[in-house]
């Protein structure tokens, strides 16, 4: 099959560390570039769940994440044209980096991290500067973050947090002498802020009314600093894309069967965690998806033959998650296959910090101090609805709570030389969060486990 190329015009936005205000113009930029009609495909490097959920209330259609270390450097344009074709053809990608440029998997030499990924996708790279206190070394920092990898280019820079128009007068100087254009400043006055939490933003589905009037200030804000024309021409200088799109039903191999089993699938404002090949890849495997939210549904979806509960702050939400005790019932009788990362493993407990939750898995929960973060690479302990004994994946943590037992009798997962998580009759629950477009294998595994 001959792929043709397709000329997307895209463009990463990154920075080089946290908190120089990706979030900020990457969704600016997306809003703001709706706003003129355009159709915006919404990325995000790395496995977050959060800013994925304004990207995609920015752009009005999907956040999608490019993760290397998750799904394979290998799948990451693939992944891209996928997202930037589904649901209509966008006519512009943008794609908000993680960390710092050259940030990636610690011990890797930068695999995953931003730079790697405006590789793999031969994108430009804009590139956010926190300019606070700084003058001509701002240039210096620019010109440095391009040279440390030549195959990166650092089309432009967008100065935030600007003091006066004589400081920006400066920068714009400094940058000029090397040859870098400046495409956007924004003051510091002019900063819009998204409230956060322990693990970082709060989530669009926590605060929609408030987030809706975040991403339009957003919008007016890079509309009125960043030059929008010189962006569209920066996304236009990338090459066509050559690698054929990712096709849910290509990696599943088609529907496990005839029968149509349905697949519940967790989300509502306490279970927002969750990639949007997950459902995608369910029903390629022959799955009916449908939603449910445990804050607000009495009772699992009628003809639910399997449960997926993915991440999110059930801690936020234990006393109105309790309160659904016709739910809970429900879940505690369920016999059908169970797959529950992070959250979902909190849920299927006993209690969360003293609160009963559905009590299908023998295990209590409780917040720590202490946040766990991190990517892991991770063997699959035992046979599991999801995954076969010995089966290596590739996954991150991302939480503040603790269980105990930290394990079950048969562990989901072994790494670092240790046992994780839980596999207990058809269930299969633990803190690591995976992302199935680099294991296709697990939603097979569900939806044929769901129909016997």
């Amino acid at each position: 099959m001959v792929t043709t190329p397709w000329p997307l015009p895209r463009v990463v936005v990154a920075a080089p560390a946290s908190g120089h205000g990706k979030t900020t113009i990457a969704t600016g930029l997306l809003a703001a570039l709706r706003r003129r009609g355009h159709r915006v495909s919404p990325h995000k490097v790395g496995p977050d769940y959060i800013d994925p959920g304004y990207h995609a209330l920015a752009a009005g259609r999907p956040g999608r994440n490019l993760d290397p270390w998750l799904v394979g450097e290998e799948r990451i344009a693939g992944l891209l044209r996928h997202g930037a074709a589904v649901p209509s053809p966008a006519d512009i990608a943008v794609v908000e980096g993680v960390m710092g440029l050259h940030d990636g998997a610690v011990g890797h030499r930068g695999y995953a991290s931003t730079a790697h990924v405006a590789r793999l996708v031969a994108a430009p790279v804009l590139l956010v500067l926190d300019t606070t206190a700084q003058g001509r070394s701002a240039a210096a920092l620019a010109l440095g973050m391009g040279a440390f990898d030549p195959a990166v280019r650092i089309g432009g820079v967008v100065l935030n947090r600007v003091g006066s128009p004589r400081h920006e007068s400066l920068l714009r100087d400094a940058l000029a002498e090397v040859g870098v254009p400046v495409l956007g400043a924004v003051t510091r006055a002019a900063e819009v802020a998204a409230p956060s939490r322990h693990l970082g933003l709060v989530p669009v589905a926590e605060r929609a009314a408030e987030s809706i009037a975040v991403v339009d200030a957003l919008a007016d804000l890079v509309g009125a600093t960043v030059d929008l024309d010189a962006v569209l021409e920066l996304a236009r200088s990338a090459p066509p894309l050559t690698a054929p799109p990712w096709d849910p039903v290509a990696a599943v191999g088609g529907p496990a069967g005839s029968d149509r089993p349905v697949v519940a699938v967790a989300g509502g404002p306490a279970f927002t965690f969750g990639y949007a090949e997950t459902t995608e890849l369910l029903t390629a495997a022959g799955g009916i998806v449908v939603p449910f939210d445990p804050l607000r549904d009495a009772a699992l979806p009628s003809g639910t033959r399997a449960v997926v509960v993915g991440g999110g702050f059930p801690e936020v939400h234990v006393e109105a998650l309790a309160a659904n005790t016709g739910l809970r019932a429900d879940l505690a009788a369920f016999d059908g296959p169970v797959v529950a990362e992070c959250a979902g493993l909190l849920y299927l407990g006993r209690e969360l910090d003293g609160v009963p939750m559905c009590g299908r898995l023998d295990l209590t929960a409780r917040m720590t101090g202490r946040l766990t973060l991190g990517y892991r690479a991770a063997v699959a302990a035992a046979d599991s609805v999801a995954h076969a004994a010995g089966d290596p994946v590739r996954g991150h943590e991302f939480h503040r709570t603790g269980t105990e037992p930290g394990h079950g009798e048969l562990a989901a997962w072994r790494w670092d030389g240790a046992a994780h998580g839980f596999v207990t009759g058809r269930i299969h629950a633990s803190y690591l969060h995976t992302h199935w477009a680099g294991h296709p294998r697990a939603a097979q595994r569900l939806v044929a486990a769901a129909t016997r």
